[in-house]
């Protein structure tokens, strides 16, 4: 490790098991043995409650897939295949997937799927002016987040960081899928990946006539219709203080997706200041986000959108994202909890969700 001596606090695979098992229990459903079929709208399906699971280590977390019905062994094996395919094109990680053949040569041709997610990641920044930056990844390998090996920068390595950091200077071709990016600038499509697969899997369910399906991809939650009893889906938030085993809200949904950012998912403490710094980066900044929010968590019919979001209101604070949720309240709601513990939901879920917290409504 580098100097300070830095500690790390959380583990990505283990909250993400932690959160699917109270996902799992919060959905009240029994397990059922595997089966393969074919769905048909005409003949009600003798497996509609019959359920099978699978678990998939991708994308730097742990995911969890249920489905419901007679296709539900195809549709998951299907969304497995899906999802390693994707980390294939999209890891920084691995040398040859095409976003780290674009950072090493500053341009390259890509695939649809990931000019979608990049178009869609240029759109973001505009609209939360500069607060989703899909170029902020040189700082998150400066803060040490990238190899684990955490430091805290001078304020003259910062500054030459930050002259890489800005999303407007990354020119994508939609019509030849040809990315361009400014000198010394690296891109990274983390902030909304798991949005963009979460959502590519309820297609392949619905492909594969899956009605009733859920999916946990660490902390985005997504799913399919209702649960098999035609009841909503309830999905728990976890308590940003107490995030292995508590919870600050239950929200109720069909049909969409519930995504969450908060500071406790990575973080590390210099020992020799005590300070802890948290994962989520602040592009304006460069330092990591101090907005006064531990949390917050998007529900949308999006998943992709949802992911983006999550992370920059988180950056934005409770008022400016209170403000952009005015603004957009037909794309989103959302759950923000402070650094006091307080619970805020926007109006659109007013009669979703219970705490045990007291809960204030944005309007």
């Amino acid at each position: 490790m580098k100097s300070g001596i830095m500690r790390r606090f959380s583990c990505i695979r283990r909250w993400g098991i932690a959160f699917a098992c109270v996902c799992l229990l919060l959905t009240g459903l029994l397990c059922g043995c595997g089966g393969r079929g074919t769905a048909s709208a005409a003949t009600p399906d003798p497996e509609a409650s019959e359920r099978s699971t699978i678990y998939v280590d991708s994308m730097d977390t742990f995911m969890e897939l249920s489905a419901f019905g007679s296709t539900r062994a195809a549709a998951l094996q299907a969304a497995k295949e899906e999802i390693l395919r994707l980390n294939d094109i999209l890891s920084i990680g691995l040398e040859n997937s095409e976003i780290s053949r674009v950072n090493r040569t500053g341009s390259g041709k890509v695939s649809n799927d990931t000019a979608v997610m990049i178009r869609e990641a240029l759109t973001l920044y505009e609209e939360t002016e500069g607060a989703f930056d899909l170029t902020v990844y040189p700082l998150m390998e400066l803060w040490g987040f990238v190899s684990k090996e955490y430091h805290v920068p001078t304020e003259e390595e910062l500054a030459e960081t930050m002259l890489r950091v800005g999303a407007d200077r990354v020119v994508l071709d939609d019509e030849t899928g040809l990315v361009t990016l400014d000198s010394g600038q690296a891109i990274d499509l983390g902030g909304i990946a798991k949005g963009f697969t979460s959502q590519r899997l309820m297609e392949i369910f619905r492909e594969y006539n899956v009605e009733s399906a859920i999916v946990s991809l660490g902390g985005n939650m997504q799913c399919l219709g209702t649960k098999p009893d035609g009841s909503p889906w309830r999905i728990g938030v976890k308590d940003p203080f107490n995030p292995d085993f508590g919870l600050s809200a239950i929200v109720k949904i069909v049909d969409k997706a519930v995504i969450t950012s908060g500071g406790y998912e990575r973080f590390f403490v210099d020992e020799e200041t005590g300070t802890t710094y948290r994962h989520i980066i602040d592009p304006s900044t460069g330092y990591p986000a101090e907005s006064g929010l531990s949390s917050v968590s998007i529900i949308s019919s999006d998943g992709m959108l949802g992911d983006g979001l999550s992370t920059a209101l988180y950056i934005m604070g409770l008022d400016k994202a209170a403000d952009f949720w005015r603004s957009h309240r037909d794309s989103f709601d959302a759950i923000l909890i402070d650094n006091n513990g307080n619970v805020y939901i926007t109006e659109g879920i007013e009669g979703d969700v219970s705490s045990d917290h007291t809960i204030h409504v944005l309007r």
